[in-house]
């Protein structure tokens, strides 16, 4: 199992804690671990180009592109029903990296919130087989809640340009600055000049012999291509830079291509058309209105979620493994602020003890009820207009109308093959129990240190049994976190029989990173929970943690006791609210199988 959660830095510069968010029986542990050496090999490099489109109403349109880890937004068009934009930036395309990109139209607000109107999707793999050529695309743009809703269109084009053309035009442009007497080439005077531009500390003597190794022709002047060799061959070697003189990252460090392509991403100033901005992590934030720009730099609302800043974000960003892309996680800042007045004071923890857990009960069996009434039926769009691209209404397989009651929408059941089981005939692969953000751990320790930061978590205060606990002594765990847009039904992880159902009574805190993560509580261990010990051929005891929270009074299940039952198989569900499922695993056994 052994995959830990995915680290990296924010626009501020910050370490970003982020869970992979998965749909239901996808496979266990195909990234790899986040300790791995950084791979700073790619496929290609890219130019996107965002044209025009065409909306169905007028407003001020903006664009942003997502790729991976990384969002660009256009310019705020006039307001058009046609808003053109011309913008274009240049991309590294990572090898075995994310290659859809997402272009998503927001429609602008003067004061917040800028609204998503519509999105499309661009498989970029068969660019990188399509030659220099420039390809353009007419692509529709759909609804955010359904791909059965043509919002309208949006005109874009790409190119692939050769790493050695990117590593010359970055040269031709730092010798178009430094070349004094516009000869076309570097005298050792200008090439001097350039070198201690670089910032880092280099004799005379030293400069002299760069100049002659870079004079491959030995004419006494160097050119772009000489230029454009040596940078490559050196930044790698030596470090000729140590930061990069746009961004300002420090090279060799964090940055997945090599050093020169990305200080010549960094320097590309595009072919005639506007660039795009970049420093985003997510399209959300890059699409906030001014009225945000100000709270986060006021530090009212802040990006810097990391192994100790994380709980107390108001952003929680989920890392995409089907894009490879961040998002963050949709959920209103009001309760944001109340769950971090909760769950990460002294003031708040003493509020908990002094009867707020049984508030949260009380809370959560009254909005259950009202959720199973027919008046909560009207809930049901406004809830899908939230969430927006976030609840795939062609899924269910019902449609949205015949939903009598909110919780019956809540538990919705999908169309068969809405989600596919992977590895379905290979027993020996684990897959996902649930739509969820999923985190993997080697072991409850690890999970300890970058994840869960209760006070008392353990396997036995999860399992509740201290002889069933001690089979798990030492296993690993896989932590599937449900939000409340989720498919809220659960699944079998592995092949097995079903064992008896344990009711642990508890809490229901919930289960939103801000309390997981929060050191004055134990969210999985105070919680209420149904624990089954699943007996399987291939993983030995597999243990199943239910585990309700805020809003989650009801855990239901769908199979009985020693029931035979295959991976992907439906288990049970929660009703409406945010939830979790833990797998606990054997150690014996981990080393054996692939989870």
């Amino acid at each position: 199992m052994g995959q830990k959660v995915s680290t990296g830095r924010s626009r501020h510069g910050k370490n970003t804690e982020r869970e992979a968010s998965v749909s239901s029986r996808g496979k266990i542990g195909a990234d790899e671990p986040s300790s791995a050496p950084r791979n700073k090999t790619y496929s290609g490099i890219i130019r996107i180009r965002i044209e025009q489109a065409e909306m169905q109403f007028k407003d001020r349109w903006f664009a942003c592109l997502s790729l991976g880890q990384q969002t660009f937004r256009t310019a705020t068009s006039s307001n058009t029903d046609r808003p053109v934009w011309r913008s274009e930036k240049k991309i590294a395309l990572e090898e075995n990296g994310a290659r859809i990109a997402r272009i998503s139209v927001f429609e602008t607000n003067r004061l917040s919130k800028n609204n998503l109107v519509g999105y499309c999707e661009l498989d970029l793999s068969d660019a990188l087989n399509s030659g220099p050529d420039y390809k353009d695309k007419l692509l529709e743009l759909y609804d955010p809640s359904t791909k059965a809703k043509i919002v309208g269109t949006i005109s874009l084009g790409y190119t692939i340009e050769d790493r050695l053309e990117t590593e010359r035009s970055f040269a031709r442009r730092l010798l178009s600055i430094m070349d004094a007497d516009e000869s076309g080439e570097l005298s050792l005077q200008e090439f001097r000049e350039l070198i201690k531009a670089f910032g880092n500390k280099v004799s005379t003597r030293e400069i002299e012999n760069l100049f002659i190794e870079a004079d491959t022709n030995g004419d006494g002047k160097v050119s772009a291509d000489e230029l454009a060799q040596l940078l490559a061959e050196y930044q790698e070697k030596s470090g000729l830079m140590n930061r990069c003189p746009v961004c300002g990252e420090n090279l060799g460090q964090s940055s997945s291509v090599d050093d020169v392509i990305h200080v010549s991403l960094c320097f590309d100033e595009g072919s005639g058309y506007e660039t795009m901005t970049g420093g985003f992590l997510t399209e959300k934030q890059a699409s906030y209105g001014w009225m945000f720009k100000l709270s986060e730099w006021a530090h009212i609302s802040s990006y810097d979620i990391g192994l100790k800043e994380g709980s107390k974000s108001s952003h929680i960003l989920v890392f995409d493994r089907r894009t490879m892309r961040l998002e963050e996680e949709l959920i209103d800042n009001k309760i944001v602020l109340a769950m971090r007045a909760i769950y990460q004071s002294r003031m708040g923890l003493a509020l908990v003890d002094k009867g707020t857990k049984e508030l949260l009960v009380n809370m959560s069996i009254k909005q259950g009820l009202h959720m199973s009434s027919l008046e909560s039926a009207k809930e049901i769009p406004k809830f899908i207009e939230f969430f927006q691209d976030r609840i795939n209404v062609d899924e269910f397989k019902y449609p949205v109308e015949s939903y009598k009651t909110f919780n019956e929408f809540f538990i919705r059941e999908l169309k068969p093959g809405a989600r596919q089981i992977m590895c379905e005939d290979k027993p020996h692969v684990a897959v996902c129990a649930a739509d969820c953000r999923l985190m993997v751990y080697k072991s409850v320790d690890e999970a300890k240190r970058f994840w869960i930061k209760g006070r008392k978590f353990s396997v036995k205060g999860l399992l509740g049994d201290e002889v069933l606990a001690n089979d798990f002594e030492g296993g690993s765990l896989a932590i599937f976190r449900l939000a409340p847009q989720d498919y809220h039904r659960f699944h079998m992880p592995v092949n097995g029989e079903i064992g008896k159902n344990i009711m642990i009574p508890g809490h229901l805190y919930t289960v939103n990173p801000i309390a997981v993560n929060s050191k004055y509580c134990d969210v999985f261990t105070d919680n209420k929970r149904v624990v089954n010990v699943i007996i399987s051929k291939e993983f030995g005891k597999v243990a199943f943690v239910a585990i309700g929270a805020t809003m989650v009074g009801s855990i239901n299940f769908t199979k009985n006791e020693k029931d035979r039952v295959k991976k992907g198989d439906e288990f049970g569900y929660f009703s409406f609210g945010g939830s979790t499922v833990i797998c606990v695993f054997q150690k014996t056994l981990y080393s054996k199988k692939q989870v």
